[in-house]
């Protein structure tokens, strides 16, 4: 008898989705390949690299090292500023909503990550949202570096990304935790939710900028509610992030430490679903 396949679904949460390392990880352990990925805004970024062969540990390996050093990585953050100065000082620095996703991703995403998604070694899909289309929008062909800004364009922090012509914001307004898009591909859908809650203590009035940032949770939240009512995938698994923000990728390996746990869980979900 064949082993079954699996395929993954990789969801968005900013740098709560540093904890998809470990589902990779487990993966290369097991020595299961996925026969499609789909990704969602930081979901996209670790698709991305997965699909391009890089291993699970490889790809925290990278992520420590780009993100272990903050001298290190605004150096090459400023490498994609406005490289002339004259811009630079008419523009000042960038305002709320206006970092260019490319270029940032430039600066930060692997080099083994090809140009082009057919040049990948496993399929992929990215969701974006379609801003005037009121959708999703999933890409699986084209520049990949423009499929991924698109995806991770968060409304206050990026500015929208163009992919063929179609404005497009961070893919988690959309489809936050994207299992929908492969559906049949394989056996076992494997779906990982890091979007988390907004953390705090009750009765206290959170930050602007936490307010902002959790009432995207509550939508997203509300939006993969809705689509698992629908069809579920085969396993849903969410680590517990909730006390990391979006931003905090600085904090890369105590979240890396702090959800080692997790390994355990999705190994044990994998067995079950698989019959391994």
């Amino acid at each position: 008898m064949s082993k079954p396949t699996l395929s993954l679904a990789l969801g968005g949460g900013g740098a709560r989705g540093i904890a998809h390392i470990h589902v990779l990880e487990v993966l290369d352990e097991m020595g299961i390949s996925p026969v499609a990925i789909s990704g969602s805004s930081v979901g996209a970024m670790m698709g991305a690299a997965y699909a391009s062969g890089m291993s699970g540990a490889e790809i925290r390996a990278y992520v420590n090292s780009t993100f272990g050093n903050k001298g290190k990585f605004f150096t090459r953050l400023w490498r994609e500023l406005p490289s002339s100065v004259g811009e630079f000082v008419s523009r000042g620095w960038p305002k709320i909503g206006e970092l260019d996703a490319e270029r940032v991703l430039r600066a930060f995403m692997p080099e083994q990550v090809p140009e082009n998604f057919s040049d990948l070694k496993i399929p992929l899909i990215i969701t974006a949202t379609d801003f005037y289309g009121q959708k999703g929008l999933n890409i699986t062909k084209g520049s990949i570096n423009n499929a991924v800004a698109a995806s991770i364009a968060i409304p206050a922090v990026f500015s929208p990304v163009k992919v063929g012509g179609i404005v497009c914001i961070d893919g988690g307004i959309a489809n936050p935790v994207p299992f929908d898009q492969l559906y049949d591909r394989a056996d076992i859908l494997l779906a990982i939710d890091v979007v988390g809650s907004p953390k705090g203590e009750p009765g206290e009035s959170p930050s602007r900028i936490e307010s902002l940032f959790g009432a995207s949770q509550l939508m997203m939240q509300t939006t993969t509610s809705m689509k698992l009512i629908i069809r579920p995938p085969e396993i849903l698994l969410r680590p517990d992030v909730n006390s990391y923000r979006v931003h905090d990728f600085f904090k890369a390996e105590k979240i890396l430490k702090e959800t080692e746990y997790f390994r355990d869980e999705v190994r044990g979900a994998i067995v079950d679903a698989m019959g391994l």
